[in-house]
């Protein structure tokens, strides 16, 4: 307890003492952080609008002509067992004719040379997140069209595969994003350990000589470190939240069905990236005392 009082005085009595170094040092962790915490939290918020257009994403299964009530509500029973199905939608002949002629407008007459209904009745078949790969709906799609019954499946095949290459480049770039920031972190903060352990040599030399051990000598060092990387960590944090605050406020200006759309890490994430300072510098001063031979 004694060890641990020492080196805390000595820790905050050498953060104030090297301050401009030390300071320094914050701000780079807490530029990085920032970067880091803005780029997972504008993923986080692509994430959660395209859960959300991939709602209205399905497949269009129309039906041959003349089938039977009963062929249909066959197919329609096929639909509701697949697992990967949330919601079926029956639209009949008439329905789509209607449906048309609303989406047509005051053009309507152009359906007035047909002597019959040339719409075929379809089933809207909505599907769970899981399923909404490339390869499984293509997978699915021609299992269906084998189907007896079927004419022809439709689905918005570029859309798709744009929504999952976003998803997947962005996972990909989020994670050699943080990998970067992090191995960064702890080299800054290494190299400001191994700065500030030389500029006080004479210091060290001296507990020496009085019989300090290694571990009392390197306890104020990494304690230090640990100060920084908190105190850079939070101080991006803040600027996380000063970012968001100011661009949440000026995207509703422009563009207010954005209003309450974009959202900020739940409650209880907002000790990571304090903590994730405060431990990724704890491991380059770590690493910086352990390299130093005295």
């Amino acid at each position: 307890m004694r060890n641990f009082i020492y080196s805390f005085h000595v820790a905050v009595k050498n953060l104030w003492r090297e301050k401009w170094i030390n300071i320094l040092t914050m701000l780079t962790i807490a530029v990085g952080l920032l970067i880091l915490g803005a780029f997972i939290l504008v993923t986080v918020n692509m994430d959660a609008m395209l859960k959300r257009w991939s709602k209205d994403f399905g497949l269009i299964v129309y039906l041959k002509e003349n089938l039977s009530p009963e062929e249909e509500k066959l197919l329609g029973e096929y639909f509701k067992e697949d697992p990967d199905v949330v919601e079926i939608k029956y639209i009949s002949k008439e329905l789509a004719l209607d449906e048309l002629r609303q989406t047509l407008g005051s053009m309507t007459s152009i359906l007035e040379g047909f002597e019959e209904n040339p719409l075929p009745a379809s089933y809207e078949l909505k599907l769970k997140r899981e399923a909404l790969s490339p390869v499984r709906i293509l997978q699915k799609t021609s299992q269906i069209k084998q189907l007896s019954g079927v004419e022809d499946v439709q689905y918005g095949e570029k859309w798709l595969s744009s929504l999952n290459t976003m998803t997947e480049g962005m996972k990909i770039v989020g994670l050699l994003l943080g990998t970067i920031i992090f191995i960064a972190i702890s080299f800054v903060t290494y190299s400001t350990i191994k700065i500030l352990f030389y500029r006080r040599l004479d210091e060290i030399d001296t507990l020496k000589l009085l019989g300090a051990t290694r571990r009392f000598i390197r306890y104020p060092f990494l304690m230090e470190g640990f100060f920084i990387g908190t105190l850079g960590g939070l101080l991006g944090f803040i600027s996380l939240i000063a970012l968001y605050s100011f661009v949440s406020v000026k995207m509703t200006d422009f563009l207010p069905s954005f209003s309450g759309v974009i959202t900020f890490f739940p409650l209880e994430l907002y000790p990571v990236i304090p903590l994730a300072g405060a431990v990724l510098s704890l491991i380059g001063s770590f690493f910086a005392v352990g390299k130093i031979k005295y």
